[in-house]
């Protein structure tokens, strides 16, 4: 593995200066590290999840490199600028290649307030096939038509990629690093958590129907359209009853993971 990034920190003691907001962003980003940690969706130490800080300066945070996610907290998140200069004091380094991959998106996404990235075995194995994610499940089909896909060019430890990575992501949500891993943002914390979660879930559900070595359903181009426009566009309820929606079914699958982790450990939000 590389060497950290070590950064130079402000003088000062910017951290009696954090808002309300930051240290809101602070506790949903640390909410976010303990989930993936507790789904077992780490990699020990080497993968990352950013969120950014309202205001022109593009300033996010990331994880302090070197710790587990499961010893993550909203304190001790590191906060840089998209050159990767810490904005306050922190005995943390930042990892590399994390900063090449979330500096990039962050600077070009404003819609990307959360980064998040994974190498799982079922997104590293899907991300070594030819034709990616599959439409054969529901699961599966929320992202249909909506990932995009980067070709490998080694560790993420070259600026120069970061162009490349941003055109390869345009405007999606989604986008399978190919012989990497997985990577989703979101509006906040919340979103691109569980667009990730469900993503390595699509992905272990692939794996698991082609093992069975049988023939493969695809379901019409017709069908997986109208399921991703039921998961990304929920159609308005029919005045005869006859449609209905589920607008409010994520937030209250985050409501419940908070609450589970409330339970497992809340420290969490120190």
């Amino acid at each position: 593995m590389t060497a950290a990034m070590q950064l130079k920190a402000v003088p000062g003691n910017p951290v009696t200066q954090r808002s309300d907001e930051e240290w809101r962003l602070r506790r949903e980003l640390a909410a976010c590290y303990r989930l993936i940690a507790h789904f077992k969706m780490t990699d020990l130490i080497f993968t990352h999840i950013s969120v950014r800080i309202p205001g022109p300066e593009h300033h996010f945070l990331i994880n302090p490199y070197g710790l587990f996610f499961d010893e993550v907290t909203a304190s001790n998140l590191v906060k840089i600028d998209l050159s990767g200069q810490a904005m306050e004091p922190s005995p943390h380094p930042v990892n590399p290649a994390g900063f090449v991959i979330h500096s990039a998106i962050h600077g070009a996404r404003e819609d990307a307030q959360c980064v998040l990235h994974t190498h799982t075995k079922a997104g590293c194995a899907v991300a070594a096939q030819k034709d990616g994610l599959l439409p054969i499940n529901q699961i599966n089909l929320e992202f249909y038509g909506k990932v995009a896909y980067h070709d490998y060019e080694g560790i993420a430890l070259d600026l120069d990629e970061q162009k490349r990575l941003v055109a390869d992501l345009g405007g999606k949500a989604v986008m399978i690093l190919r012989n990497h891993g997985l990577l989703t943002v979101g509006k906040d914390a919340k979103q691109a958590f569980l667009r990730m979660y469900y993503l390595e879930k699509a992905c272990e559900i692939q794996l698991a129907a082609q093992s069975a070595g049988h023939a493969l359903i695809i379901p019409s181009k017709e069908v997986c359209e109208h399921t991703e426009r039921q998961y990304n566009a929920p159609p308005v309820p029919s005045s005869d009853g006859r449609t209905l929606s589920d607008p409010e079914g994520y937030d209250l699958a985050w409501s419940a993971l908070l609450r589970l982790l409330d339970r497992l450990d809340p420290t969490y939000k120190n």
